[in-house]
């Protein structure tokens, strides 16, 4: 009998800590989620000046992407459903757009149309792509030892190609979606969507307020500020066919990543490059990261520390390959605040009211070209004779560049 008591009194205790856990565990109600994407851009071209981008946008508009640019993203979804939802983010004066930008939830069209039975037809067998890639990593003059990464269509199957360019990836991040039984807003939109000023700051008091939440009200210190933007102090190929570039170090960044990518027109093949001291393309690499995963990927040396601000692509990685195209970015550090905060004594109720996320980055994107022609053009010019003789050389068996500088070969990206 005592055993048998022992053993139900066990159970009973077993019973009623799962109970303690399980009311420990259960979900809060839902509450509002605010979203700040926070971004900087910098499209350009080495030795490109802003009156040339200037230009480039006047002849080709798409010009107007090349050169520094700000832009943010507003995203709101709260669990409440009312007839005429309004709502607005009151922002600080030094951001120079007004008091306010407001936070509009997009109309949802209906629409009756039903495909009928049988009206999908069946889809065309698809031929097998043909895609032979070449995947490099880390930055040094020479390619180490066990370079390049080789991933072949013709040898591979679909799911063994796609596995081999899987590389890291940012954890998982839901911001703000329109779903049913929630009210979701966001900025910009079709009521408003005027660009950022150069000089604009997001320092201050923010406070989000509409008829379908409460009051939202924080405050955005210096690391949650505009980033600045990404530039390349130095660009250029050295006589052994190195690419060096140098950047500007950015103050809030917590870490950089850097990736290119080039086709050989010869031989067929696509050729991947990326900063990661360890095995890595880079796909997944190249968007906002969560604080965790900055971490993560700084120990794992796939991304850079933020003390570094040069990088070398070994000679031989694009070798003659033009039309190079270099990504970088640089991220910063995310803000996650909830209110009210998580009580430190667990057994406290806690029930959230609204949370806010503030993530940023700062991304440039350049081809691989000196900043001026004469680098190259002196690595390609034969020697002068040291004979004794005048100038005169032998002629290149390269036909002769034609002239008008770098911008040549990038008409066709500029529009003009």
């Amino acid at each position: 009998m005592s055993i048998r008591f022992v053993c139900l009194s066990s159970t009973g205790a077993l019973l009623l800590l799962a109970s303690s856990v399980m009311a420990a565990e259960k979900p809060h109600p839902p509450y509002p989620h605010y979203w700040m994407s926070i971004a900087t851009s910098n499209q350009s071209i080495p030795g490109m000046s802003e009156q040339m981008a200037g230009m480039a946008a006047r002849f080709g508009g798409r010009g107007a992407a090349f050169g520094p640019r700000r832009e943010l993203l507003l995203q709101l979804e709260t669990p409440r459903v009312v007839q005429e939802p309004k709502a607005d983010h009151l922002i600080p004066p030094g951001q120079k757009m007004g008091e306010r930008l407001p936070l509009v939830t997009p109309v949802q069209e209906k629409t009756d149309y039903r495909p009928e039975r049988g009206e999908r037809e069946k889809p065309e067998q698809i031929e097998k792509p043909k895609v032979r890639m070449l995947i490099y990593w880390g930055c040094g003059d020479t390619v180490p030892k066990g370079q390049p990464r080789v991933v072949d269509t013709a040898t591979m199957s679909p799911a063994e190609f796609g596995r081999a360019l899987a590389g890291r990836s940012a954890s998982p991040q839901t911001p703000p979606l329109p779903r049913k039984g929630w009210t979701y807003a966001d900025w910009p939109n079709a009521d408003d969507r005027q660009d950022i000023p150069k000089d604009a700051s997001l320092l201050g008091s923010h406070q989000v307020k509409g008829n379908y939440l409460p009051d939202i009200s924080f405050a955005l210190d210096q690391k949650r500020d505009f980033m600045v933007p990404v530039e390349f102090s130095t660009m250029n190929r050295t006589a052994a066919g190195a690419w060096q570039f140098q950047w500007k170090a950015i103050p809030t960044a917590s870490a950089y990543f850097a990736t290119a990518m080039g086709h050989n027109q010869k031989t067929g093949e696509t050729i991947v490059w990326s900063a990661s001291d360890v095995p890595e393309t880079g796909f997944g690499l190249m968007g906002y990261l969560t604080n965790g995963d900055v971490q993560r990927f700084l120990k794992d040396r796939v991304i850079m520390p933020a003390s570094r601000t040069n990088c070398t692509i070994p000679a031989g990685v694009f070798g003659e390959v033009e039309g190079v195209m270099l990504q970088f970015i640089a991220y910063g550090e995310e803000l996650n605040i909830v209110h009210p905060p998580r009580p430190k004594d667990p057994k406290q109720p806690w029930n959230p009211q609204w949370s806010v996320k503030v993530r940023l980055k700062s991304t440039a994107s350049s081809p691989l070209m000196a900043a001026d022609g004469e680098q190259e053009d002196a690595r390609r010019r034969p020697a002068k004779r040291s004979d004794g003789d005048d100038e005169r050389q032998e002629p290149s068996s390269r036909p002769e560049k034609p002239a008008g500088g770098v911008l040549d070969g990038f008409k066709g990206l500029l529009g003009f």
